[in-house]
């Protein structure tokens, strides 16, 4: 198979190629050709691909997923898209969200067109659970209605909406992922578990939104992609498959925890006001794709988030980069990847 992963030099798109072009993967043939198609943006970093860098399988492209004439040019030389690339942090969103309608719903759009061109194609739409809106209390299962609360969520409930209407007119093979909140290695240090840990480490304060108790599941980014892949190799046309980590968490909960595992007190927490829209809870039932395709986190949380520390507390110069100015909102919400 020739797999196309767009954003696959970000957090989760870099894991994802990284995992295709293991030895000893499980969860079906090794793949043929991985093509990145990546613009590199300040989310992406082609050195999260170094491991893989010298693979004859991997192949690199720098470019825009709104590029039409690129875009075409790449899926008909490939069997499958995943789809990746996206603007993911929700302040960004609220502070300026013509960005993420452009690349989160033309974007797909564009890939989508071009599956259609060149026949038979398979279609991962990876997707998240912020699609749904807050639950107090269960978990929503895929059927549910799409209640989007911040432009990001609502970008990406468009897209879905899009990949679905491509299946149902045009037959497109479309399936697609919706996760919880990922963490691991290699974050953009804008999201919370490596904004909260960078800050720790160097002695500053952390802000928390509002009386913290805002709840997400916590998924570890191997096991996202593992879920991915299971989708790719696996799942039917036209269906969504939830993916959870199995870890439900209060922001003041996980705030706790990156303390203790930095050396950090309570004297290192400001509170701050809530933002805008803040969902309360996110919870998926995610028993479709246990069931239908024998998935299962394998990481516990605890030991995850210790890696994750000591990964970020050993590798000062990938996270010191220089980085694009800050929205005017605080950035301690737990966003996608």
């Amino acid at each position: 198979m020739r797999i196309l992963v767009t954003g696959g030099a970000g957090f989760i798109g870099s894991h994802f190629v990284r995992s295709l072009l293991a030895p000893g993967e499980d969860t079906a043939a090794p793949p043929a050709l991985v093509t990145v198609l990546d613009a590199l943006t300040y989310a992406g970093d082609r050195a999260n691909l170094t491991p893989v860098a010298h693979d004859p399988r991997l192949a690199f492209v720098q470019g825009d997923i709104l590029d039409e004439g690129l875009v075409d040019r790449l899926v008909a030389g490939h069997d499958a898209v995943v789809h990746f690339a996206a603007e993911s942090h929700v302040d960004r969103s609220i502070a300026a969200g013509r960005a993420f309608v452009a690349t989160n719903v033309l974007g797909p759009q564009t890939l989508l067109e071009a599956a259609v061109r060149h026949g038979p194609r398979t279609f991962v739409q990876v997707s998240t659970d912020e699609v749904y809106g807050t639950i107090p209390a269960g978990s929503w299962t895929e059927e549910q209605p799409l209640a989007p609360s911040s432009p990001y969520a609502a970008s990406k409930a468009g897209a879905d909406l899009m990949a679905l209407a491509y299946h149902r007119t045009h037959g497109l093979d479309v399936r697609i992922t919706r996760c919880s909140n990922n963490y691991g290695p290699r974050q953009f240090p804008e999201k919370v578990i490596p904004r909260f840990i960078t800050r720790l480490l160097d002695g500053r304060k952390v802000p928390l939104y509002g009386d913290g108790r805002h709840v997400r599941d916590w998924l570890h980014v191997e096991d996202h992609c593992r879920a991915v892949r299971l989708v790719l190799d696996r799942g039917r046309p036209g269906e969504i498959y939830n993916v959870g980590g199995g870890l439900e968490l209060s922001n003041r909960g996980l705030t706790r925890r990156l303390l203790e595992l930095c050396g950090a007190d309570w004297d290192s927490v400001e509170q701050v006001a809530d933002r805008k829209g803040h969902d309360a809870r996110y919870s998926v039932d995610w028993t479709k794709i246990r069931t239908e395709l024998g998935y299962s986190p394998r990481r516990s949380f605890t030991e995850g988030l210790a890696e994750t520390v000591a990964w970020y507390r050993e590798n000062r110069s990938w996270w010191e980069r220089p980085s694009p100015p800050e929205p005017h909102l605080s950035l301690s919400a737990p966003e996608r990847n």
